[in-house]
C-alpha cells in the first residue's frame, strides 16, 4: 500500500499516485482530495522506499509505522508534533523505536514521521506494508522519462531566401 502514497518536496502532505500521463503523474492528495499534475522536475518519493536509521540495521518507514500503529492503537497520535519540544519527540519515538540511531534521526525526521502517520489514519489507510509483487511497477511509476523534443528542421521562408540572393550569402560565386 505505501508503494503508492508519495511524498512530493515543495508540497505539504502526502498524495496517493491515481495515474500516469505523458511525462506526468496524476497524484491526488490525502489532505483535501485534490488531484494535481506533478512532473519529471518535482522530486517524488514513495513511502515504500523509505527507511529510518537505526543502531543496527535501517528499518523500513513500512515496520515504523505499524509499530506507531500498536501503539497508538492505529488513531491519531496523542503527541502534536507541531508543539512538542525536541525532547518529547525523541522520548515519544523512543517507545515506538527503541534502537534509533539518535544521532542521524533528527527531531524534524520524527516530527515528519508523526505528521505523516496522522494523515494516513485520517485517510483511513491502516495498512503500512508493501505489496512486493507492485515493486517493479513502482520503479517504472518512479522514473518519468523526459522527452526531448526533435530538433526543428531550419527552413528558409522565401524572404530570407531572397534576401541571401540579393546580398550573396550563402550565394555560389561563379
Amino acid at each position: 500500500m505505501l508503494r503508492d502514497i508519495l511524498s512530493i518536496t515543495g508540497k505539504p502532505g502526502l498524495y496517493k499516485l491515481v495515474s500516469r500521463g505523458n511525462n506526468m503523474l496524476i497524484v491526488e492528495s490525502l489532505l483535501d482530495g485534490k488531484r494535481v499534475p506533478t512532473y519529471a522536475r518535482d522530486k517524488i518519493v514513495s513511502l515504500g522506499e523509505i527507511s529510518m536509521y537505526t543502531m543496527g540495521e535501517d528499518i523500513a518507514l513500512s515496520e515504523v509505522l505499524t509499530k506507531l500503529g500498536e501503539k497508538e492503537g492505529l488513531k491519531a497520535t496523542t503527541l502534536d508534533p507541531k508543539k512538542a519540544d525536541n525532547d518529547e519527540l525523541r522520548e515519544f519515538f523512543g517507545e515506538v523505536l527503541p534502537e534509533f540511531d539518535r544521532d542521524r534521526v533528527y527531531p524534524s525526521d520524527i516530527r515528519k514521521l508523526i505528521q505523516w502517520y496522522n494523515i494516513l489514519i485520517n485517510a483511513g489507510i491502516t495498512d503500512f506494508t508493501i505489496d512486493e509483487d507492485s515493486e517493479e511497477i513502482a520503479l517504472e511509476e518512479k522514473k518519468i522519462e523526459t522527452k526531448k523534443p526533435a530538433p526543428q528542421a531550419q527552413v528558409k521562408t522565401q524572404k530570407a531566401a531572397a534576401s541571401s540572393a540579393r546580398t550573396g550569402v550563402g550565394a555560389k560565386k561563379g
